[in-house]
């Protein structure tokens, strides 16, 4: 409230306002500790995945603990804001996002964190925003390079504009193949979590309209300009197509960065939470190794481990091959 910007008013603004954190990994759990010691009223957090000790390098929320007892992470991350500021509301999600639950997950927020690791789920989380007239803040970082761009409804450029179509598999950079510097992770989330306080503090003029890139090994940080692309817009923008939210884009698999996993997702319809944990241990007993708790159930046999969860999802560790994980999860559970 001493910062002259945001005073009494807007620390208001931000006790009253709702951020779903899209991520709970490097990018989302450093954003959402700074915004809930900014006091923000209610965070909701989705994340799909669960806590390993290869986490620890960058995300701040957990410890080995977490990774021990393999807990989702919306799960590890709720626990550990609410010791941080129990003034304020967590609800935490154990979920992937899809084409089929962005809307409810996005329902009712008035601003979005990015923070994601694949451009799939970036373009439905764009669709998403622009349709439901949210603000968002994308952020990415690989190596000691980031990128961060906040995107506003009714405001051209969005994402793509900048970026019209998702990547090619495998033409991109990972944590696999290229590393990841947390002190990146770190500036890229304080520029994210900086921008929402903008907004939600009722600074929406403040508000960067480029796109920020940074490069902390080189010692570069660039802004990029976006007026020409801002006049032109693109057909989500200006023309409402929303190819990702339609379901006329997108996959029901994804290969995890810097686990050597793949998920698996049912199409909609087929199993997606109709899954029994219990059921399914009895099936699995004398299998493999076989660990569970509230949340996951979890095999490790033939050197993969396979983290089933409830809604029909699996993460299958031990290959980053998309057929093979296939096999796997058809062998032991069935497709």
């Amino acid at each position: 409230m001493r910062y002259p910007p945001i005073g009494e008013a807007g620390q208001r603004g931000l006790a009253a306002a709702r951020v779903l954190i899209c991520g709970c990994g490097a990018l989302g759990s450093a954003a959402a500790d700074t915004l809930a010691r900014a006091g923000v009223g209610r965070l909701r957090i989705v994340d799909r995945d669960f806590v390993e000790v290869t986490n620890l390098q960058r995300q701040v929320l957990f410890d080995e603990a977490d990774a021990a007892e393999g807990l989702p992470k919306a799960v590890a991350s709720a626990a550990k804001l609410r010791r941080i500021n129990s003034a304020i509301e967590i609800e935490p999600l154990v979920a992937d996002m899809t084409a089929d639950n962005i809307l409810t997950l996005c329902d009712g927020v008035d601003l979005i964190v990015d923070g994601t690791d694949n451009f799939e789920t970036r373009f439905l989380l764009n669709e998403a925003a622009l349709r439901s007239k949210i603000p968002w803040v994308y952020g990415g970082a690989i190596g000691a390079t980031g990128q961060t761009m906040t995107i506003l409804p009714n405001e051209p450029p969005c994402l793509r504009c900048v970026i019209p179509e998702s990547p090619p598999p495998g033409s991109m950079p990972t944590c696999d193949t290229a590393g990841i510097l947390a002190s990146a992770i770190h500036v890229v989330a304080g520029i994210q979590a900086c921008e929402a306080i903008k907004i939600l503090s009722g600074n929406r003029a403040a508000v960067n309209r480029g796109l920020i890139v940074i490069d902390l090994w080189e010692n570069r940080f660039r802004q990029v300009g976006l007026s020409r692309l801002a006049e032109q817009g693109c057909a989500t923008c200006r023309g409402d197509d929303f190819p990702w939210l339609s379901g006329r884009r997108g996959s029901q698999t994804a290969v995890l960065c810097g686990r050597n996993a793949v998920q698996l997702a049912s199409p909609a319809g087929e199993m997606s939470g109709d899954m029994s944990l219990d059921a399914l241990a009895q099936r699995l007993d004398g299998v493999g190794r076989l660990t569970r708790n509230p949340y996951l159930l979890r095999l490790a046999i033939d050197g993969f481990t396979l983290t089933l969860f409830a809604d029909g999802r699996a993460i299958i560790a031990g290959t980053d091959d998309v057929a093979i994980a296939r096999n796997v999860y058809a062998k032991y559970v069935g497709m």
